[in-house]
């Protein structure tokens, strides 16, 4: 199983929305993909359609209690897509983790059970803490959305610091995917200023498609559904499947040959 970490410290940057529908976009091209809600807000289950009554059990009991994905598991409503829910339990995992010696690599070590899904997404609160530690030890690969303003820059070379101090500590084989631009408004001269400043800094790891600001990409949430769901044909679902495409084009070929 391929494991990808969704990650960005600053919040509001288009995280679980990229979560919710490139998941839903690799489940409908046939991957069998799994994502793991590690935000307390739980925006990714909601978004997914996951109410609180159906969250017995949730991505606490997996870093906390020990129990095993399959345990924690419900299936959406997207054929193909699995989803580990979030609870407002998690919000006191990080103080519960502290004290444990295995702290960082709880998550990993959950994921060495699974050999039902090709691959999964991990949806990482908007912080730095242990929550997205777990996340990044646990990962193969991280991608990166990044809202095309100045704000998010300077985020995002304080995520890079992480993951080189995550590479060196605890998951040298951890890899960056790429940078995906979300919220671009073509309308704002500041948004290509800032798309132009990361394409010429990172190169070839910013991602070519391009997430628009979109209406019903902020609708679909409200209704329990991703946005390819809601409205396949909206500019933001249409980004979201050449989103998928690429990063398909980027996983290690030996990954999924295997």
């Amino acid at each position: 199983m391929i494991t990808v970490a969704i990650a960005n410290q600053k919040g509001g940057v288009g995280k679980t929305t990229t979560a919710i529908n490139i998941a839903t976009a690799m489940a409908a091209t046939g991957w069998k993909t799994m994502l793991i809600d590690l935000d307390p807000q739980g925006n990714a289950s909601t978004g997914l359609g996951i109410d609180a009554a159906h969250r017995e059990m949730s991505s606490y009991d997996v870093l906390v209690e020990g129990a095993s994905l399959q345990e924690c598991a419900v299936p959406s409503g997207i054929p193909g897509l699995d989803v580990v829910p979030a609870t407002v339990d998690l919000s006191g995992a990080e103080i519960e983790l502290v004290a444990r010696e295995d702290r960082a690599g709880r998550l990993k070590a959950a994921l060495r059970g699974d050999d039902t899904h090709e691959i999964c997404f991990i949806d990482c609160p908007p912080s730095l803490g242990l929550l997205t530690l777990n996340a990044l030890a646990a990962a193969d690969t991280l991608l990166v959305p990044l809202q095309c303003e100045f704000f998010a820059l300077e985020g995002l070379s304080q995520l890079l610091q992480t993951v080189e101090q995550v590479q060196d500590r605890f998951n040298p084989d951890l890899g960056i995917v790429g940078v995906a631009l979300t919220m671009f408004d073509r309308r704002n001269r500041l948004t290509d200023q800032v798309a132009d400043d990361v394409r010429e800094c990172l190169g070839n790891l910013v991602f070519e498609a391009v997430i628009p600001r979109n209406v019903r990409l902020s609708e679909a949430p409200s209704h329990g559904l991703p946005a390819l769901i809601y409205d396949h044909k909206c500019p933001g679902s249409r980004a979201y499947m050449a989103l998928a495409r690429e990063l398909i084009g980027r996983l290690p070929k030996e990954r999924i040959a295997a």
